[in-house]
């Protein structure tokens, strides 16, 4: 199995996508036509017409990627310059403009070579199916098997046809998630059962099987088992096997038949590769031995879900896992593997689990019951994906599902993945999982995810999963609506442009959401940090923390800013009360206005983050304090002597009073013995 982040060196097209974006281009060589829609032409993906910008011929298409469903990066890179026959690959990628008057990111492919094969009501003849489908899209397989990549996206309306007698054309499949688009049908039953976005990339055993659906479907005209919903659908797959689930009582042409035993074999290793359906009388006469599912005497009832096997008893248990932990614990799995069943490996595998079980009980016995149903079913099927509380996801579609669910999907979803990656979930999966080749490496990797998740909230922890894990997710901050900013170098035009509102300058040019993009982003490209990961929350970093980063980011692009620049001179307003002096926050003002016309980020935070002049103004203080405090203190004395001077006052009044009366009574009794 590949390394589950696919997080592809950029390629040439990735390079200068950026630059595309503000020029309206894709690469800086297609222009997208948002206002001709090419219906039927994407595969279930919006599609609009293309064309390389030095021709005025529309000879290209644009496939539309959807919110929150990340394009394929790695089968992106590995396709930019490869040719295959038979198949529409990837020309290049990128942001241009949407029909909302926003903007999107589109997969530029060449047209498919006219409509698809999904008209209803028509049966293919075997001939047909043989020469027009089975061989040229069994020759496009083996050119992707080739490059280690799958296509995971085949089925009659992403099937293209010039028209009669011409061979069929591989759609895109780039665009979205790998297998997100299938019907369940058309996937086995441990990929129908995971999220659609996390099916994973699969094998090209999953496009073999899918390619027999196909066959079946075009020879029948209509749709296997549609009468069915999902679960009901699988369980039938699970029940009488693919083969005898999809072709029911319909009558099937001997070699189409033959072909398709092998084509829909349970087990993907005995599935017919391509190169040998390049030669179907040969793949006709290819016969594996494959040991029948040992059945049951009676079933096992999980619900409403009777078991008769030990998949079915592993989907029983993945669907309802409260009541399949129930009937783990309270014995009933172990006494019907044991006396209906016959199977006392099987029942080792369960006991191995219940003892776990016991390890895992105390402080949650919810989670430990997920636990023990999650190593039950990969016990009881070694094909099933790693189910959790009724989720069930492939190991390399946790990507693609994280993110589906973190820009726009079910909270309960997302809760459930975090929960996953919280108890690592996958670590615990894979010991039950039987000789998995990667083991030691996926371990790791739940580690390192798990470590990106703590101690931060729902929002940041996995935004910031999300991020790394699919290298081509745009940011979904708020402040980025309508607009794709998919690379660290679309951040900082973006953020200029939204600069000229006035609404979105109340608030932080970096929030929760861009700072976990960031983090992630600056992993990927493999640069000097932006930003530490504990600026990962549910909260803004700090003001200093937020300049610091994308003045770090107009280093790589030293464009002006002053849009932005006067955005976070704005928001750093508030914090020039911080500064002591009244001069100095005059000043400081004037220098943030000038610093903001010039557009220079890096001014700005040495302005805002100087550590000289900050010493400065705490030394103003210092002597602005002690010397109040000198006056205080003489105002003190004064104030705590005056009543001792009053009272000297106060005597030296009477005795000078009583001194004067005495000499006026001299004075007068003298002037009155002198006659």
């Amino acid at each position: 199995m590949a390394d589950l982040v696919h997080a592809a060196e950029p390629g040439p097209t990735d390079r200068t996508a950026s630059a595309g974006a503000s020029s309206g281009l894709i690469a800086l060589e297609y222009a997208v036509d948002a206002t001709r829609p090419l219906h039927g032409a994407g595969g279930g993906l919006a599609t609009f017409a293309a064309r390389h910008h030095t021709t005025a011929k529309s000879d290209l298409i644009a496939v539309q990627v959807r919110p929150g469903w990340p394009p394929r990066a790695g089968a992106l890179a590995q396709l930019a310059a490869a040719t295959i026959p038979g198949l529409l690959l990837p020309l290049a990628h990128g942001p241009g403009p949407a029909a909302n008057g926003g903007e999107a990111y589109y997969v530029i492919c060449r047209p498919p070579p006219g409509p698809s094969l999904a008209a209803p009501g028509r049966s293919w003849s075997e001939q047909e199916l043989i020469d027009l489908v089975l061989r040229p899209v069994a020759a496009a397989l083996e050119g992707l098997r080739a490059k280690g990549i799958t296509h995971r996206a085949i089925r009659p309306d992403n099937l293209f046809s010039a028209g009669p007698g011409e061979p069929a054309v591989l759609g895109c499949a780039w665009a979205s998630p790998p297998g997100c688009l299938q019907p369940a049908v058309f996937e086995p039953p441990y990929s129908g059962m995971c999220l659609p976005a996390g099916r994973g990339e699969g094998t090209i055993a999953d496009d073999v099987y899918a390619l027999g659906v196909t066959l079946l479907t075009l020879a029948l005209g209509r749709l296997p088992l549609a009468d069915l919903d999902d679960i009901a659908m699988i369980r039938r797959k699970l029940d009488v096997g693919s083969f005898a689930a999809l072709t029911g009582d319909a009558r099937v042409p001997p070699m189409l038949g033959d072909l398709l035993r092998g084509m829909l074999a349970e087990d993907p290793a005995h599935r017919t590769p391509p190169s040998m359906l390049l030669d179907p009388a040969a793949a006709r006469q290819r016969r594996l031995a494959a040991r029948p599912a040992r059945r049951a005497t009676r079933p096992l009832q999980v619900l409403a879900m009777p078991a008769w096997d030990a998949r079915g008893l592993a989907f029983a248990v993945a669907v309802q896992p409260e009541e399949g932990a129930r009937l783990l614990r309270n014995g009933a799995v172990d006494d019907w593997l044991r006396r209906y069943l016959g199977d006392t490996i099987l029942s080792a595998r369960v006991e191995e689990a219940l003892r776990l079980r016991g390890q895992d009980s105390g402080e949650d016995e919810s989670r430990a019951d997920a636990m023990l149903a999650m190593r039950a079913v990969a016990a009881l099927d070694p094909l099933a994906p790693l189910c959790w509380r009724g989720l069930a996801v492939a190991l390399d579609g946790f990507g693609p599902a994280i993110a589906s669910t973190v820009t726009a999907g079910p909270q309960n979803d997302r809760a459930r993945l975090q929960e996953i990656l919280e108890v690592e979930a996958i670590g615990a999966w894979l010991t039950n999982a039987e000789n998995h080749p990667d083991g030691t490496a996926l371990r790791q990797q739940a580690r390192m995810w798990r470590s990106w998740l703590r101690p931060r909230s729902l929002d940041g922890g996995m935004a910031r999963v999300a991020y790394a894990l699919n290298p081509l997710l745009p940011c979904a901050s708020p402040l980025f609506a309508g607009r794709c900013v998919a690379r660290l170098s679309d951040v900082l035009g973006a953020l200029e442009s939204i600069s000229a509102r006035a609404d979105s300058r109340r608030l932080s040019p970096l929030d929760a959401h861009l700072a976990a993009f960031l983090v992630a982003r600056q992993d990927l490209a493999g640069g000097s940090a932006l930003l530490s990961d504990n600026a990962v929350s549910s909260a803004p970093p700090p003001l200093a923390v937020q300049i610091a980063a994308l003045a770090a980011l107009q280093r790589i692009d030293p464009r002006p800013l002053p849009g932005l620049a006067t955005w976070l001179a704005e928001q750093a307003e508030p914090t020039l009360q911080d500064w002591h002096s009244r001069t100095r926050r005059e000043s400081m003002r004037r220098q943030l206005q000038a610093c903001a016309a010039n557009g220079q980020l890096g001014r700005l935070l040495a302005l805002l983050d100087d550590p000289e002049a900050r010493r400065t103004d705490a030394l103003g203080l210092r002597a602005a304090t002690e010397a109040v405090a000198r006056i205080d203190g003489e105002l003190h004395h004064l104030q705590d002597g005056g009543a001792e001077r009053g009272e000297l006052a106060r005597r030296l009044g009477h005795e000078t009073a009583a001194a004067t009366g005495l000499i006026a009574l001299a004075i007068t009794l003298g002037l009155a013995a002198l006659g």
